[in-house]
């Protein structure tokens, strides 16, 4: 696939709400990309694995109204509009820095992206890439904030009633506050698009 040509990268910072100590990630992704390739880039920085719906929510700089872009299809009182057409410099500006982004409906995991910079690209820099964060991410359909809450408290104490279901759970390999912006290998959206829709 040919790669885009693109002049400037934007750089996120994506914070999930309302765990302390933060959760967060620095992403840089190029100008030309959509809602969609940010969606991916959030989802394999963050440690997330694209099991669940998703959702944009920011505001329109050009009518002033909040617009909620995500999957264009379902059973929902909100209209989403398709995150494979937008394109997220149409959106973001240094004057329109932040927007919502809600991951699984279900869990209702809200992270806060605040576009902190917009920078000039650089050469022989494959992007989207992560270049910092804190903390790992909690574990897919772990119940939530409350759900994750309860699963620390469970595997930080050998005596609990639930550690050793929760280690087994994890797979025993889980650190809380591990993460290694190195690590992270961020997907082609194209590829991650028809694998989602065929």
């Amino acid at each position: 696939m040919a790669k885009k040509r693109f002049d400037q990268v934007y750089q996120f910072k994506i914070t999930l709400k309302g765990i302390k100590p933060p959760i967060w990630r620095r992403i840089q992704i190029p100008e030309t990309h959509t809602f969609w390739s940010l969606h991916v880039a959030i989802q394999d920085a963050m440690g997330w694995l694209d099991y669940h719906l998703h959702a944009f929510e920011m505001l329109d700089s050009t009518t002033k109204m909040k617009v909620t872009i995500g999957i264009p299809e379902g059973p929902f009182d909100t209209e989403f509009l398709p995150s494979v057409k937008l394109r997220m410099a149409d959106y973001f500006s240094m004057e329109n820095r932040l927007a919502k982004y809600e991951y699984d409906f279900g869990d209702g995991w809200i992270h806060e992206i605040r576009l902190e910079k917009i920078l000039p690209k650089k050469e022989g820099i494959d992007y989207p890439i992560c270049i910092a964060g804190k903390r790992a991410c909690p574990p897919e359909d772990c119940g939530g904030i409350w759900g994750y809450e309860d699963l620390l408290k469970a595997i930080s104490d050998e005596t609990h009633e639930e550690h050793a279901r929760m280690m087994e759970w994890l797979g025993d390999e889980f650190d809380p506050e591990y993460f290694d912006p190195d690590s992270v290998s961020i997907d082609d959206p194209d590829v991650r698009r028809k694998l989602a829709f065929g």
